[in-house]
């Protein structure tokens, strides 16, 4: 089994009901169990053109799923609730965002799947929920832990609790 975190985010609709409804549902798929959730942060669009502010969480789960089978369970409950595939590289509003952040220490390059996240210690938002949940974990490319990623962001600043973390 491994450890896995999970960023969610959404910003369009019921955003809160987006990100409970993801991390539900998560938690039903054969071969993953939710552990704990951070808390909800608001935060500003990241590299959109969109006026609406994001709700995100980072999650750790357990799963006995490959990175590849996770990523396909992601991308059903996205679509399940109302995520709209998107042809470009341009991001745009949607109901629910799941991206694998960590699973494990592993390193994936694939052609769909890049395991640490490309571009998640460059995120406020996905590195703030990090510091509640794993602030010592060393990411396996950087060699630099979540709290050294956190310091090294030009805007730590723009991400704002929102609610209260759940455990499960």
């Amino acid at each position: 089994m491994a450890i896995v975190y999970l960023s969610l985010g959404s910003n369009y609709g019921d955003r809160i009901g987006y990100v409970q409804q993801a991390t539900s549902l998560l938690g039903m798929c054969e071969g993953i169990s939710v552990i704990r959730t951070s808390a909800f942060y608001e935060t500003e669009p990241w590299g959109m053109n969109t006026k609406t502010w994001f709700v995100n969480a980072v999650i750790e789960i357990k799963t006995s799923l490959s990175p590849s089978r996770l990523l396909e369970e992601c991308q059903r409950i996205e679509t399940q609730l109302g995520r709209k595939p998107h042809s470009s590289e341009i991001y745009t509003d949607r109901t629910i965002d799941i991206d694998i952040l960590f699973y494990g220490n592993e390193i994936i390059n694939e052609e769909n799947l890049t395991i640490p996240h490309k571009f998640l210690h460059l995120r406020a938002f996905t590195l703030v929920p990090m510091l509640e949940l794993i602030p010592d974990f060393e990411h396996p490319v950087l060699h630099k832990t979540i709290t050294q990623l956190h310091e090294d962001l030009e805007n730590p600043e723009m991400v704002f609790l929102y609610g209260t973390r759940v455990d499960f």
